[in-house]
Order: structure tokens, then sequence, then C-alpha cells
């Protein structure tokens, strides 16, 4: 009692009420204990002052109180910083600090034990902790606060303490401040809102990759989560080991402030560090080492909300571009279709209508007037001559060729248009012809060979490739929309930025969503996906409508036009900007499926389409190509979660991916021909036997040959690489098989059509060409690698960039716009390589 009333006395400005006291009281008897024995205390009441280190022994028999005193004011915050050094090491009773606050309590043991995985101990004998800083509301107050020392060790234990000032506890808008922390001693600092700024991005950086570190944001309120082992209770964090940052927005901050904290780990396994070696008792302390990190950390303002409607319109103006262009082209294309009529017609008048269309000068010469027609080499291009001539030179007319050739009247023969169904007895020659085994095994096949069922069967069977791939889209986007949306939803509560691997340097949030500028970004593959729909649709009408006219150049000419793969397609682009958003929502290795499952998918239809345009009677169905590629998703997810380091699965993997070659070859060079039973061994080595001992022959079909014999070199290769480097990134290894053999197939396809003196159009040239340069610059933003979910979020941070165009859009977001034009191109290339074979006959285009 005598305690309390001399404490009383002293200090009643501090302590006027009996709660005051009580508390003091409280604090008083649980650090002695003597409530419980009835010992006595002595107790030791000191007036502290700033930047004095004091040099005391505590014993169980004493306790120390530092009273001490500051002023603080609402303009201004001044931090107050408690540093404590034990100078005898004792674990087993370790001193016990106690601040107590007007607004807050703070205590600590000394040593200080924290502890890592499997509960690895590590003692702290020096500490340093700053104290909360409440805000308050009057102009000027003084405030006291209260350090209690306390052990209940019997022996004295020598400790010395200092409270200091820290004169740079606020932060400076776009000020670096450099300071050193440890996991015994942490940082953290306070920043206000400055007026007209709404979000600001702090950023922290240090030369040293480990010991690894946590940031944190806090709301100004106490206590301040500053160790270890309570950093993640509340705010945002993220681990870092060179470069940190985090976006804060003044709505999630009703004060207009908060605290950047920064906290050393014990251990750096968070960080992708080394793992410490385990104990070998449970109860054993670990030293620690030194711990210590330097780091500088710097508060800029965010980008403006003018930046973001910039960014916006760039992004709808680049694609909307596109459409303009297409409008552009559409009109040339028509404008040119007119004089080719024009021209066409003149030449198939007679020497007098002509001249009477045209007129005659004095000479009796036909002049063409450059005012009503221009020059006529001029007006009708070199180009629509050449697609004219085979017309011309096979009749008089296109009505004597149509009638002679038997398209007057009909369009298939009822034989054709059942040449798919096996027959067992051949009487006559032409049923001999109309054979599958007999026309698909011939050594130089026609389109024509190839493309003897009905079209309206085969159309119908193209088009289930586009209804299809809708079903599928609606079922996995909706799931996978629900399931971003909780990732997203989960970051925001729990604060964890560790969950996300988003380049925290360029990323721009709005609303819920903490990077918005990666979202927008894949709004191309979109648009582009829906103007290639609608291209393709204007061709399809076109065609049908020559479908119903009879012209001979529809019915007879060029590579048949099955226009449900392309539709297939341009929903797929169109998805994969859809999934590609869904991923960046929250970018990590769980959803990484996302972004790459359609694009499996286009790669599988892109070649699908190549195949189908010479052998649209033997391509694929819809439901074997997308279970194929249902196969392929299926081992990208078993890859993802279980091809780390998994020896076995990658040898299951290479096996299965080189068997599937091989069958894929014989299908491909047999053109479906033959069966895989019990009986294929025998076969094989009949095979062999005859052609390659008894006989040594070259094969049949070579060009087929050298397609599938590059193309097995290039699919053992991989699956060598992928059984001895077994990469971490299994679904970009994936892709990357997917992507070279449709680049080996394109390739393959133009080298033999200009190999067939087939030419390339201007318009599909300068696709190809626009094209590849555009991948080349894709490519190049891809590699830039500004995060990878194949290592830490620590370490992933490290390659996060500022932002470099608009100050809203970085590296990547800049592959989203090269890759999406560049899938449009591509698809382009496809849609209009074949335009100048619409006049020629199918008998005369090769199939290779």
């Amino acid at each position: 009692m005598l305690l309390g009333s001399l404490w009383k006395s002293r200090y009643k400005t501090t302590f006027g009420t009996a709660a005051g006291f009580l508390l003091f009281l409280c604090v008083a008897l649980l650090a002695s204990g003597s409530g419980a024995l009835g010992e006595t205390k002595n107790v030791i009441q000191k007036d502290g002052e700033f930047d004095v280190t004091y040099n005391d022994t505590v014993t169980s028999e004493n306790q120390t109180i530092y009273a001490f005193n500051h002023t603080v004011s609402r303009t201004k915050t001044e931090g107050v910083r408690v540093s404590v050094d034990v100078l005898s090491q004792n674990h087993k009773s370790p001193i016990l600090f106690v601040v107590r606050q007007k607004q807050a309590v703070l205590s600590f043991q000394v040593p200080l034990i924290l502890r890592g995985l499997y509960q690895r101990k590590y003692p702290y004998n020096h500490l340093g902790r700053t104290l909360c800083q409440p805000p308050t509301r009057a102009a000027s107050e003084t405030q006291y606060f209260f350090v209690d020392v306390s052990t209940l060790s019997s022996q004295g234990t020598n400790y010395q303490l200092r409270v200091s000032r820290v004169e740079s506890f606020t932060l400076q808008t776009d000020t670096t401040f450099s300071f050193t922390a440890s996991p015994s001693q942490p940082q953290y600092f306070k920043y206000v809102f400055p007026e007209g700024v709404d979000t600001v991005i702090v950023k922290v950086s240090s030369d040293m990759n480990f010991p690894c570190s946590v940031m944190s944001i806090q709301d100004i309120q106490c206590p301040v989560y500053d160790l270890d082992n309570n950093v993640a209770f509340i705010g945002m964090y993220q681990t870092m080991t060179k470069k940190g940052a985090i976006t804060v927005q003044r709505k999630d901050f009703p004060s207009n402030s908060f605290y950047v904290v920064v906290v050393v780990k014990t251990e750096d396994e968070a960080c992708g560090g080394p793992l410490r070696f385990y104990p070998l008792r449970p109860d054993e302390l670990i030293d620690a080492g030194n711990r210590s990190k330097t780091l500088n950390v710097v508060v800029s303002p965010a980008i403006k909300s003018e930046v973001y409607v910039m960014g916006m319109l760039f992004c709808l103006g680049i694609f909307l571009s596109f459409y303009l262009l297409t409008l552009l082209v559409a009109c040339l294309e028509k404008k040119r279709a007119k004089r080719r009529e024009t021209f066409q017609n003149i030449v198939d008048t007679s020497p007098a209508e002509t001249a009477s269309l045209l007129g005659k000068n004095t000479d009796g010469k036909i002049a063409a007037s450059p005012n009503e027609y221009g020059s006529l080499d001029s007006t009708v291009s070199s180009e629509a001559i050449t697609e004219s001539a085979p017309s011309i030179d096979s009749a008089t007319s296109a009505d004597n060729y149509m009638e002679r050739s038997g398209w007057k009247n009909i369009g298939r023969t009822r034989q054709e248009s059942l040449s798919s169904i096996e027959e067992d007895d051949y009487d006559t020659l032409d049923d001999i012809d109309s054979d599958k085994n007999i026309v698909r095994t011939k050594k130089y096949l026609c389109v024509s060979d190839l493309s003897r069922k009905d079209k309206r069967v085969l159309s119908k069977k193209y088009q289930i490739y586009f209804w299809n791939i809708a079903t599928i889209a609606v079922f996995y986007a909706l799931p996978v929309v629900q399931l971003v949306i909780t990732y997203q939803t989960v970051v925001n509560v729990t604060g964890n930025q560790d969950i996300c691997y988003y380049n925290f340097m360029c990323a721009h949030p709005l609303g819920a969503l903490s990077a918005f500028n990666n979202i927008l970004s894949n709004l191309g593959y979109v648009m582009l996906g829906l103007l290639f729909l609608l291209i393709v649709l204007k061709r399809d009408i076109v065609h049908n409508r020559a479908l119903a006219c009879s012209e001979v150049n529809a019915l007879e000419c060029g590579i048949p036009k099955h226009f449900g793969l392309f539709y297939a397609m341009g929903t797929a682009l169109m998805m994969e900007g859809l999934l590609s958003a869904c991923y960046h929502v929250c970018p990590n290795y769980t959803n990484f499926q996302f972004d790459t499952s359609f694009m499996y998918m286009i790669a599988g239809l892109c070649m699908l389409k190549l195949y189908q345009k010479r052998h649209p009677d033997i391509n694929a169905s819809a439901y074997t190509a997308y279970a194929c590629l249902a196969a392929v998703i299926f081992f990208s997810v078993l890859g993802v979660v279980f091809g780390r380091g998994n020896t076995g699965f990658w040898i299951v993997f290479s096996v299965i991916h080189i068997l599937a070659t091989l069958l894929l070859s014989t299908q491909l060079y047999y053109m479906g021909r033959w069966r895989l039973d019990s009986g294929i061994l025998r076969r094989m080595v009949y095979v062999v036997y005859t052609d390659c001992i008894r006989q040594c022959t070259g094969p049949m079909y070579i060009d087929r040959m050298v397609l599938l014999v590059m193309g097995n070199i290039v699919n053992w290769s991989l699956a060598a690489y992928g059984l001895i480097e077994r990469p971490n990134d299994f679904a970009s290894y994936l892709l990357a098989i997917a992507i070279c053999n449709l680049l080996l197939y394109f390739a393959f396809y133009i080298i033999m059509k200009l190999r067939s003196g087939e030419r390339i159009q201007c318009l599909a040239l300068v696709a190809i060409v626009f094209t590849a340069v555009v991948w080349a610059f894709a490519l190049y933003f891809f590699f830039q690698g500004l995060s990878t979910w194949q290592k830490t979020p620590a370490e992933s941070r490290e390659h996060n960039r500022d932002c470099i165009l608009l100050s809203f859009f970085d590296d990547h977001d800049i592959w989203h716009f090269l890759s999406s034009i560049a899938m449009f191109g591509s698809f382009l290339v496809l849609l209009t390589m074949d335009d100048d074979l619409d006049t020629v006959q199918r008998d005369k285009i090769y199939v290779f």
C-alpha cells in the first residue's frame, strides 16, 4: 500500500482514476509473483531520460520502473524506440520488460525466443522495439509511459536499457529512407496521405537476398504486430528478398495514414533459402548468427484516374483499328471484284459488242476512255488475269465448260457421295475407283481424291467443332470465374500478397481487382477473336451464295470450303482472352492451366485445319479431336501437381509421348488405312522383310515420309529433353511441344505448296510477313519474365519491374497485345493462304 500511495501522490496527473492504479498493481503483482508467495519485492523508481543508456541489475527481489514523458502533437508524430541488451545469459529465467502507455501495453522477454520450422528455437539477447503512437486529438499533449523491468531469477542479471527518439519516423513522399532491421529489432514507420493523393506504392528494396524479410502495411492502431510470429495477423503483407512493393489506397485506411512494418524472419525457407540443420535435442537453442539487413523504403504516388482512362482508350483504340482496317480491305476487295467482273464480261463478249461497249476512235481502233475506265492495265491487275486463265483456257465460256463437265445441272454424283462406304465386291472399274483403299493408297493424290464425301455431311461434321467448343467454354469458364473471384476475395480479406504472383511494381488496382492492367490487356484476344468470326461468317455467306448459284468455281475448284474449324478457332481465341484474364486476377501455379488450356486447343485446331485443307474426307472428328485435347490437359494438370522432380512421372510421360508420336505418324502416312490389332506386329515384320531385307526400296510417299521423320526427330528430342532436364514449368513445356509441331507442319505446308508450283497471293503474303514480325516482338516481351510461380513469391518479386507503356502497362501486357495480334494474323494466314487455288480444278491440286 505504501508503494501505491507514493506512486499516486507523485504521478497524480498520470493516473487520475482508480483504474490506472489497479492496472499498475496487477502488472506489478504478476511480474513479481508476490501475490502467490507472499514475498516482499523492492520497487525502484527512476525518472528516465531519452538517449541515455542505463546499466542495471535485476533479481527476483527487486523491480525497476523507469518513467518517461514526451510531447505529442496532432500535426507531428515522433517515434520512440526502446532498446534492450542482456549482458548475462539465463535462458531459463529471462527478464520481462513491460512498457505501459496511455492506450497500449507492450511486453517482451529477453532473451527473446523465436521459433522456426519444426520447432527450432533461436535466442536473441539484443532487442529493439518501436512504441506504438496512437493519434491524439489535442493540438499538443504530454504523454507518460513507463518501462517495468523484472525477473524471477534469484541471481542478478545485468542489462542495458536505452530509450531514444526516432527522428525519421514519418516517411516523406518520394524520399528514400535507409534503415537496418533484424528478427529481434523490427522497424516500422508512419506515412500520411498528402492532399490530392488517393493511392501510393510502398517500395522496399535491399542489396541483400538474405536474410528473408517481410513488409507489412498496417492501420494506425495499437498494438503494432512487428514480430515474425505475428506480423501476418492484420493488414497486408508479403515476403521479400531484394525487392517488394505494395499498392495502398486511401479508402482502406480511415485515418488517412498507415504503418510500414519491416520484419526480418528467423529462417530463409519462405524466401527460397536453405533450411537449417535439425536440432539434436527438442529444447536445444540454435544460434541464428548475424541476421541484420539494410533496407531502403520509399513511398511514391500511384497513377491517377486519368491514366486509367488513357490506358483503356489506348487498348480499345488499338483493336478497333483492326475493325476499321478490315472494313477498308473489304471495300477494296469488293471494288476489285467488280472490276474483275467487268473485265470478264469484256473478254466473253464479241469484238463488235466490245467495240460498242468501249467505243471506237476515228481510225476504227478500240479505245478505252481513261475518264470512264482508266488504263486497262492498271484497272485490272495481272492477278485477275491469271486467276481467270484456267476457266478461259478450259472452254470458250463458263457455260460451255459446265455443259461439258456435267456440272450444268448437278453437283456431285451419288456414287461419289457414297464413296466412303466400305465395299467388298467390285463389279466395274468405277466401283474400284470409289473404294477408300484404292483411292487413298495411290502414289500421287489430288484433293479430288480426298473430297469425295457429300458436302452437306462434311459441313455438319465440321460444324460440331464449333458447337462442342462453345459447350466446353461455358462449362469450363463458369467454375473458373467463380474460383478466381474466391482467390481475389481471400487475398483482400487475409492481406496475404504471397498468394498471387503479380508484377507488384506495375499492379494497378481497380475496385476489388489487384492488377486491373493485366486483365485489361487481354481484351485483344476477345475483340480480335470476334473480328475473325465476322470475317469467317462473311466468307461463309459468300460461299453459300456461290453454291446456290451453282458456280463452277465453288463446286469443283479450289480447296473445299469448310468453315466449322475456323469458327472453333475464333471461339477458342476469345476464350483464351477470357481465361487469361481470369488467370491474371490471381496468377499462381494452381490456376496456370486456365491460361494454357485454350492455347492447347488453338494449337490443335490450327494443325487440324492445316490437315483438313487437303484431306477433308479423312480429318479427325470433333469428338476424337477434343478427346485428345482433353487428354493433353489432363497430363498438364498431372504435370503441374506431380511433375516437379518426379522421375517416375517423366518416364511415363516420355514413353506415352513417343508412342503417341509413332501412332500418329503411322495414321498420317497410311491415310488411316491401317488397323491396330493383334496382327500389327506380324505385318510390321513382313513390311520390314520385304522392303528392307528382301529388296531395298524407298518409301512410296516420300513427301509424307520427310515430314514424319522430321516430326519424330523433334518430338523424340523434346521427350529426351523433358526426361533429362525435368523442367518445373510442365504446362509451358507441353505448350512448347504443341507449338513446335504446329510450326513444323506449317513450314512443311508452305514449302510443299511452293514446290508444287502454287503461289501465295499478296494478301496472304503480307499476313505471313506481318505475323512473323509481330510474333518475334511478342516473344521478346514474353521472355522478359516479370514474375514466375516456379520460385517462391519473394524470389518472383526480384523479377518485378516498373511499367513501360503509358505508366500503366508492363512487359507482360505488351505480350498480351502483340500475341493476340499475332494469333489473329496466324488465323488470317490459314484463311487466305490457299486463295490462289479458287479457280484451279481439284484434280490438279496435289495432296501433301
